[in-house]
């Protein structure tokens, strides 16, 4: 019991999802129709991801990145560096991916910087960036991408529409590395890339080239939104188990069983006829205020799809949505897998997270949340 208490009081939003989960099957009891209404592909490229990158750390495939971090003479410029690395993959990656991929980084050079109190705030902020700089493309995270394809809007169309939250965000978040660092901006650093990473061996080659193989591939069937995304998850199946089967073991499979559960609810609340008809009468015209509410029970991702049919103002359902990742950890499942991969390092370190992450999103917050909805109202789709 004291094993299971231990787990559960580590996992805080794998016990929120599962209660969410099992509540929303009483509200409404399941049927066939649910697990076909559950998104699958999001689940899929999931499992993918963390899976290859897995293999990236195991294999220092993050080495040649880590070699041009070490450039950078202080914290500042080195925060920048990471924070704007997510700020810009993450509109072509997805902000999740972009995510898996530096957050791991960042505690890596910090650690060998020896700032590791730099930890929280910069990872924090590049949840920001990834949240802020992925709303630009139409593929830069799965709401965008759900909304985007219900629109019928034009690509270029919906960059112009986004563009303006974008270039203001990023100002926003030079303006925060400055103002944390502004006793020491040009205090320097050194970090010894070889305390970071060591040297690749020649009897990883073929992992390396697999799992940097099946990263392309992965980016592929996110980018081209192939229908064929579940022969993909098979051939990366396939491919670790003849490289390196044991990497299987070291899958988040958490942070998995925390996306399927907000997934259930999503779909078992949607599907309940006395929600669908109060959402009806409730959301039009409020589409802004009920996207980031309603994202801080059940993620910005399950809320888009569930307002999606009720909305009438377009703008204000996507500008929400990508607004709502500011104001809690629920609020976005991308910060979600940013908490799982601090607290797997820092496992005692749960509350710390969600309290200095909250304090710089809801700064964040109050400054863009009235120029996002002014924007939403005066300049609609």
């Amino acid at each position: 019991m004291k094993k299971i208490g231990a787990f559960l009081k580590k996992e805080p939003m794998l016990v929120v999802a599962v209660l969410a989960a099992i509540a929303s099957l009483f509200i409404t009891p399941p049927k066939k129709e649910l697990l076909t209404s559950i998104d699958w592909h999001t689940l899929g490229t999931l499992f993918m991801m963390l899976t290859v990158l897995e293999g990236f750390k195991q294999e220092n495939l993050f080495r040649p990145l880590i070699k041009l971090s070490v450039n950078f003479k202080t914290m500042a410029t080195l925060s920048l560096f990471l924070i704007f690395g997510v700020f810009f993959t993450s509109m072509f990656v997805t902000n999740d991916v972009s995510l898996i991929i530096f957050v791991p980084l960042t505690i890596l050079l910090f650690r060998g910087a020896g700032r590791e109190e730099c930890i929280l705030p910069v990872i924090s902020m590049e949840n920001i960036a990834a949240i802020r700089g992925s709303l630009l493309m139409p593929f830069g995270s799965p709401q965008n991408l759900f909304l985007y394809e219900q629109s019928g809007t034009k690509a270029l169309h919906f960059m112009l529409h986004m563009a303006p939250l974008c270039v203001v965000s990023g100002i926003l978040l030079i303006i925060f590395v400055l103002i944390m660092y502004r006793k020491e901006l040009r205090k320097k650093i050194s970090i010894n890339a070889s305390a970071v990473t060591s040297e690749w061996t020649k009897e990883g080659r073929v992992k390396r080239i697999t799992y940097l193989v099946l990263f392309l591939m992965i980016l592929f069937t996110i980018v081209s939104r192939t229908a064929y995304w579940p022969i993909a998850v098979g051939v990366v199946i396939v491919a670790v188990l003849v490289v390196n089967r044991r990497l299987f073991l070291a899958v988040d499979y958490v942070l998995l069983v925390t996306f399927f559960c907000f997934f259930v609810f999503s779909s078992s609340i949607t599907a309940n006829p006395a929600i669908s008809n109060f959402l009806k009468n409730a959301v039009a015209g409020s589409e802004y205020w009920w996207t980031i509410g309603l994202s801080q029970i059940i993620s910005n991702v399950p809320a888009s799809i569930v307002l999606y049919p009720f909305a009438e103002n377009f703008a204000g359902l996507i500008y929400g949505a990508d607004t709502a990742g500011l104001v809690s950890l629920i609020g976005s499942l991308a910060s979600v897998i940013n908490y799982r991969i601090y607290v797997r390092e820092y496992p005692k370190n749960g509350k710390k997270f969600i309290l200095t992450f909250t304090l710089i999103s809801w700064a964040f917050f109050a400054i863009v949340v009235i120029p996002g909805y002014l924007l939403s109202k005066y300049w609609a789709w």
